[in-house]
């Protein structure tokens, strides 16, 4: 390349799902072992009919679904959501409060182009989620990675002893991704405690709450009635949808914090996918027990996750739960090297626990994430026979 690269680009790593795919690339899978792909985190299958009826009669019908929109989002899908969560959440958010984006990725970005600049900082726990520090090495804002504890949990004292005058952030992903792990309501007010008295943003991005495996509310940040002061969270509608290819996330923050990230996303999309608001807006009102059997189906394959490693004794199961099983291999070998290899000696496509922790960390070279949204019962059955068969 011989015109310049922003440097920070440059030192950006490489998307890991797209590196895995190219593993694939030369690899032939006979007919009697074809390729289980439990490397990516997304549905893989299409919308309800019904939700893609609802999304062929508005392109069909509505107009304004193939023009421009509200930066924020449309005004009766942000207040459609500030009603469910409050009700779920047990407090009081205002449509005011709500913002749509191109999915939570997107949702991601914006929050953090409000809160950290070029020399700041920001504690994520590891393993992390990959995308979260790409964007931070884009920004030049420096990740503080904060070790988490037993169950892949992460303990609010031990990123007390992290902060410097440089932190804007604290991130945390529950369910995790890709720990599986779902936080207690106690270690996220902990969290929250600690954000307010520093003065800073604690961030929860809950992609997969729909899948949590706990009744009632997972938390109780929102029942504060100052909560839009310091907390902010991030949700997607495209894996409680399958709406992945419409690109539909959220922002519920202060309505100070969204006038800040409507500069970000008009500069960045202008608005978010007319559609992708139509579908998400009638999946919530009409899908709810539609959802209720996708989360049972989840968590039917969860339970088929951790008995199946109860019968691999030399593996540990670090955490699982949402889309996510995280696991300690038992071989001599680093797990991007073994991930490698199961491609083509097992016809397994899985993540290396490198992608998901700090370079140089010694624990990434022992774990992995499987990613089992996507595999019924009898694909997981097959997973686990070809890992207990395969010999480093």
């Amino acid at each position: 390349m011989t015109h310049p690269l922003n440097p920070a680009m440059a030192a950006t790593f490489a998307p890991p799902v797209m590196e895995a795919r190219r593993w694939l690339q030369g690899v032939t899978f006979p007919p009697e072992r074809p390729l289980i792909n439990v490397s990516q985190a997304a549905p893989v299958e299409v919308p309800p009919l019904a939700l893609r009826q609802a999304l062929a009669e508005a392109a069909i019908n509505n107009p304004d679904a193939h023009l421009y929109g509200p930066v924020l989002g449309l005004p009766a899908l942000r207040a459609e959501m500030a009603s469910q969560w409050s009700a779920a959440y047990g407090g009081t958010i205002s449509p005011d409060q709500v913002a749509i984006t191109q999915g939570c990725n997107q949702a991601f970005c914006a929050v953090m182009a409000t809160l950290a600049g070029a020399g700041d900082e920001v504690i994520l726990p590891t393993p992390w989620y990959f995308n979260h520090k790409m964007w931070l090495d884009m920004q030049g804002v420096r990740t503080v990675p904060l070790p988490a504890g037993p169950g892949l949990i992460p303990l609010a004292e031990d990123a007390a002893r992290l902060f410097t005058d440089r932190t804007r952030a604290i991130v945390l992903v529950s369910p995790n991704n890709p720990g599986g792990s779902e936080y207690p309501a106690e270690t996220l007010a902990a969290f929250h405690a600690l954000a307010r008295s520093r003065g800073i943003a604690l961030i929860v991005d809950e992609t997969y709450r729909d899948f949590d495996s706990r009744s009632g509310r997972p938390h109780d940040l929102f029942a504060d009635p100052d909560w839009a002061r310091d907390f902010i969270h991030l949700y997607s509608f495209s894996k409680t949808y399958r709406l992945t290819g419409n690109r539909v996330g959220a922002v519920v923050a202060g309505a100070d914090r969204l006038a800040e990230i409507e500069k970000f996303l008009d500069t960045v999309a202008i608005c978010p996918s007319q559609l992708g608001q139509v579908g998400a807006l009638w999946g919530m009102q009409n899908l709810a027990q539609w959802v209720a059997g996708e989360r049972a189906e989840i968590l039917a394959r969860r339970a088929a996750m951790e008995g199946g490693f109860t019968a691999l004794p030399d593996w540990k199961l670090l955490g699982c739960g949402a889309y996510f099983a995280y696991v300690e291999h038992p071989f001599d070998i680093a797990s991007d090297s073994l991930c490698k290899r199961l491609v083509a000696e097992a016809g397994l496509l899985m993540l290396p626990g490198t992608m998901f922790q700090p370079e140089g960390f010694q624990a990434g070279k022992r774990q992995i994430r499987i990613a089992f949204a996507n595999t019924d019962a009898s694909g997981i059955a097959e997973m686990f026979r070809r890992l207990a068969a395969w010999r480093a």
